[in-house]
């Protein structure tokens, strides 16, 4: 529920931006001068970029939780007892430890989206978020097909 506050400040937040960016940007480029010009288009097209990457971000984690809420529905998801510290985080080694099974099941079954969320899940415990993310996405694309 905290994720889902965090991102509806960060879009509100981002959506202000964008108003105020904007006005700057016509003041700029009502301006004439080539320079100003200049940095009023750059104003343009630096919040389009942003905007982009907050939709891609906010898809992926919805297709995520879908996906999530799926395996959990089907009673799928991984059912490992690992140790966690107080943050809630879980505990490396232990990550460690069952993260060659979620490997294998990707290995023998490379299109199968649930090996691929699992094995997502199985990074992200292991403190690997570029690699959970990676799987994870590998997992929304073959769900997708």
């Amino acid at each position: 529920m905290t994720t889902r506050i965090g991102v509806v400040v960060m879009a509100a937040l981002l959506a202000l931006y964008l108003v105020l960016v904007g006005q700057r940007a016509v003041f700029f480029i009502a301006t004439g001068e080539p320079v100003a010009i200049a940095i009023g288009v750059a104003l343009f097209v630096l919040p389009v970029v942003g905007v982009w990457a907050l939709t891609r971000e906010i898809l992926f984690g919805v297709r995520a939780e879908r996906l999530g809420r799926l395996l959990e529905s089907n009673g799928e998801l991984p059912d490992d007892e690992l140790p966690v510290r107080p943050s809630g985080r879980v505990e490396r080694d232990a990550a460690d430890e069952v993260f060659p099974r979620y490997q294998a099941a990707v290995e023998a079954a490379p299109t199968d989206w649930k090996a691929w969320y699992r094995l997502g899940l199985a990074y992200d415990g292991a403190g690997d978020r570029r690699r959970a993310r990676s799987a994870i996405r590998e997992a929304i694309h073959l769900y997708s097909r």
